[in-house]
């Protein structure tokens, strides 16, 4: 019978393989966000080690074999890097972490970290539920958190029936995002966290994030940023002074469609008066294999591999769409059947100044050799006559699909009133600023002259 290695052997053996990841991720580091888009991690050593595939495998196994119970205690104890059982981690889910992790600290000396989740709005929870412990609770007044209340309908419903009915947090939404000053009236010593969109879907609101960063630190508190509009091709909230950020995975970094997930990435060190010290050294690693062990908002192997796949061209079809949407945007502010155009590309957008500074197309400069500006590949307009018009100009749209979804290689539109925000009802609505007539529209990569003569006739 072979003798069985000790733990201590596992354990050297281990330290070697986590130095060699961290020496590869510095090289890869040091590359251009493209670069880093198409290899990630996996490095020509890492594919020996598959094979010789030179793209990332799919590990569609639910758990890891290990070499002997020595292996495994060492394994399950976090003693040496593991993935043990796919709720928890997996290799394939692991390539997907790494990648979004340096494209997030892209331009930055932050040293990040991931966990990639089942959905967006699993990312969400994940991001905020571990600040609302009740153990970190002092007495004296109720847990509160500061909202954007321009935000997604889901995050809204999860902040006001799951937080703020269900245990009784006090959700301290603000309207105008644009107004430093309310910012600074909601945050206070029993703040958990501020979350805000950037920009926010459907309304596509924007906030300084470098200042409301300052507001919260100052407090000694979060900042939580929503950047699935922007994608790190457009911005970076943690070069701005972010801690987290999340992004619904689903929609532009998978923009083929075939897939559902959600990423949470932050900082190590991240800015926080409550948990225990490992959740702010390295917040995604502790939400991954801690929370996210008990709770099971993993990932799919298979999903991260498409997404894998769709997210190595993400800089080049950001640029597509926003280019795309910049035409369509223009061709309904000058509409006579539209009332307003919500896009923060257009002068008239009253965010326009702010999404100049933080919205610009990553390693792209102009013949004057200023940042090259993009504004994603998201608007919304609001249609005269009402509620009954607005639904007679969506259904008689050929060409743009009729979906609850954004971010796609296709051109996709819905009405958030009956749809993605319906479930808030008139005064969360209201409070959001989606009135019925509004039309939600994420611009594809189809000819730009084609979506607006599919517009043109549906508003004809």
């Amino acid at each position: 019978m072979t003798q069985r290695k000790s733990i201590e052997q596992y354990i050297a053996t281990g330290q070697q393989a986590s130095q060699a990841l961290t020496e590869r991720t510095e090289t890869i580091r040091s590359k251009k966000f493209d670069t880093i888009a198409v290899r990630g991690i996996y490095d020509a050593t890492e594919s020996m080690r598959n094979q010789g595939s030179i793209l990332e495998p799919l590990y569609l196994s639910s758990a890891q074999h290990f070499e002997n119970s020595n292996q495994m205690e060492a394994a399950l104890t976090g003693q040496i890097p593991a993935w043990a059982y796919s709720r928890i981690h997996n290799p394939t889910v692991g390539y997907l972490e790494a990648t979004l992790a340096l494209l997030e600290s892209y331009g930055t000396d932050e040293n990040t970290s991931a966990c990639a989740t089942s959905s967006g709005m699993s990312a969400v929870f994940m991001a905020t539920n571990p600040f609302l412990s009740v153990a970190d609770s002092n007495g004296s007044a109720p847990a509160n958190i500061v909202v954007t209340a321009k935000c997604y309908g889901g995050t809204f419903m999860l902040f006001t029936e799951r937080y703020q009915k269900e245990r009784g947090i006090d959700v301290r939404w603000i309207r105008n995002t644009l107004d430093l000053g309310e910012w600074e009236a909601a945050i206070d010593k029993n703040t958990r966290f501020v979350f805000g969109e950037m920009p926010s879907n459907p309304s596509l609101s924007v906030f300084d994030v470098a200042k409301v960063a300052a507001l919260s630190h100052a407090f000694n508190i979060p900042l939580i940023v929503d950047s699935t509009l922007s994608t790190p091709a457009l911005m970076r909230p943690i070069q701005h002074g972010a801690d987290i950020v999340i992004h619904s995975v689903s929609k532009t970094m998978t923009n083929s469609g075939f897939a559902i997930a959600g990423a949470v990435v932050a900082k190590h060190n991240i800015t926080s008066n409550v948990g225990p010290d490992e959740m702010r050294t390295n917040f995604a690693q502790y939400i991954k294999f801690l929370p996210g062990r008990d709770y099971g908002p993993c990932l799919s192997p298979f999903n991260a591999l498409m997404t894998l796949n769709d997210l190595r061209t993400l800089r080049s079809n950001v640029d597509l769409l926003s280019r795309n949407t910049m035409q369509v945007a223009n061709f309904l502010a000058a509409h006579p059947n539209i009332d307003s155009v919500n896009y923060p590309g257009l002068p008239s957008f009253e965010g326009h100044d702010l999404a100049k500074r933080y919205l610009h197309l990553v390693d792209a400069t102009t013949e004057a050799g200023s940042p090259t500006m993009r504004y994603g590949h998201l608007l919304s307009f609001t249609v005269k006559g009402g509620h009954e018009t607005t639904r007679n100009v969506l259904d008689r749209m050929q060409i743009i699909w009729r979906a609850t979804d954004l971010g796609r290689i296709k051109s996709v539109a819905t009405i958030p009133a009956i749809s993605t925000h319906q479930q808030q009802g008139e005064a969360g609505r209201d409070l959001a600023n989606v009135p019925s007539n509004l039309i939600r529209l994420s611009v594809g990569a189809e000819n730009a002259l084609d979506i607006i003569d599919d517009l043109d006739q549906a508003l004809a």
